[in-house]
């Protein structure tokens, strides 16, 4: 007896158009995005519109914003794959309801909107804290590498730029003499018929580089030279200081090994659990209750340490709350920071070095808050809070860079990377608050 089939009839028809929304699940991640997107003040996205003039008709800002949040939500950062999304997925096209911007119109709408969008974080965080418990628990803050976007194969140390610098100057000068040379003998043979100022393409080649290359020569010097007077040096000290004190370098000229990227320049080389990368430090603030980011910040330091009391502030300007406890690892360590958190009253859980070797606290001169910390993390009270914090920090870190695949920044510079950042945490979050909706 032949098999019966379920009716299969692709070239069929439709009576009446079809509803997106028949397509789409009750309860989709879509529907939840769409609808927060719809209780948010997004005023900031269309001012740039409402000054009129002669443009095209752009698309509709809420539209677009709900589009990219649902594609960071789902590990879409790409502006060509989002656009592809828009006309293969059912969620994207159910967002954008029969719009279909191009490539080009996403990644500019997000880069001119990049301060917008860093703001829809602290407004998303306060749609969470408003649903859920209206005290913020306690925090686990902890920092990630992510790549920028630059390789560090186009960085240069400061040594082999100005090794680089003397070679191209002496390239330059050749080409310069030999062009000068052809054009004497074109003007002998067929008269001064040529200008005389065109430029060869290896000279312009040569020029650029040699410009790019003294570019980054004088980064790296004024950055050496900030350094330097952060530590009390002056121009005029050459490589004596105060007293005995002497300096390998002179004021203002950074090692040799100090090297800057051509690509992103504000990115930094760091030690990553796949070698040394270009990157930047992006930093959490986790909420132990419900694992929503409460703060998101970013820098180009390797070092955790001078990020615990912008990150802490950054949570309380975006709850109005203090926390109850903060937990961090040992990158953290400063006295400085266990004196200022203990100034604004919020108990501090720190490890004062790596799992599973014994803590070195003294220090000269003495850190009494330093010490008031070991004191505290000796106790069984102190280790149970302290054994926290990987479940609660370590987990959102994994989503973003395993389960959405966030490894690299698309944008380039502290302040875009540091925007980027916050729309992957405001995007994290949204999938965190759709999750606990429906559990």
């Amino acid at each position: 007896m032949a098999a019966s089939y379920r009716r299969y009839t692709p070239d069929q028809e439709l009576l009446l158009p079809p509803s997106l929304h028949d397509w789409l699940p009750e309860g989709h991640l879509a529907y939840f995005i769409a609808d927060v997107a719809g209780q948010m003040d997004l005023r900031e996205f269309h001012e740039r519109y409402e000054q009129g003039g002669p443009r095209n008709q752009p698309f509709d800002p809420g539209m677009m914003v709900r589009v990219l949040l649902y594609a960071y939500a789902t590990g879409t950062f790409s502006s060509r794959r989002i656009a592809r999304k828009l006309e293969e997925d059912v969620a994207y096209r159910v967002l954008a309801a029969g719009n279909f911007p191009a490539h080009r119109t996403i990644a500019e709408f997000r880069q001119q909107n990049l301060q917008a969008f860093e703001k829809l974080f602290v407004q998303v965080v306060r749609v969470a804290r408003g649903a859920g418990a209206k005290r913020l628990g306690m925090l686990a803050v902890d920092g990630t590498k992510l790549r920028a976007n630059a390789s560090k194969h186009k960085a240069m140390s400061y040594g082999r730029m100005r090794e680089k610098e003397v070679e191209l100057e002496a390239a330059i000068a050749a080409l310069m003499a030999r062009a000068a040379a052809q054009d004497a003998a074109e003007d002998r043979e067929h008269g001064a018929e040529n200008r005389g100022d065109e430029l060869p393409e290896e000279l312009r080649r040569r020029e650029q580089r040699l410009k790019a290359i003294r570019a980054a020569k004088a980064r790296l010097e004024a950055r050496q030279a900030e350094a330097d007077g952060k530590q009390g040096r002056t121009p005029g000290d050459g490589r004596k200081g105060k007293g005995r004190k002497s300096f390998a370098r002179a004021y203002g000229v950074p090692a040799g090994k100090a090297q800057d990227n051509f690509t992103d320049p504000e990115s930094r080389i760091m030690k990553t659990g796949e070698g040394f990368q270009q990157c930047y430090n992006a930093q959490a603030a986790v909420e132990a209750g419900s694992q929503i980011i409460v703060a998101a910040e970013l820098n180009n330091c390797a070092a955790d340490s001078g990020q615990l009391l912008p990150v802490v502030a950054a949570a309380r300007a975006a709850t109005g709350r203090k926390p109850q406890a903060v937990l961090a690892d040992a990158g953290y360590r400063a006295e400085a920071n266990f004196s200022a958190l203990a100034k604004q009253r919020i108990p501090a859980y720190v490890a004062l070095g790596r799992e599973g070797k014994t803590p070195a606290h003294a220090a000269s001169p003495p850190q009494p808050a330093v010490a008031r910390m070991a004191a505290r993390m000796a106790t069984a009270a102190g280790q149970a809070h302290y054994r926290r914090r990987k479940a609660i920090v370590e987990p959102v870190f994994g989503w973003i860079k395993h389960a959405l695949g966030f490894r690299r920044f698309s944008l380039r510079g502290e302040n875009n990377a540091r925007s980027e950042w916050r729309l992957i945490c405001t995007a994290v979050n949204l999938r965190r608050m759709h999750r606990i909706q429906h559990t």
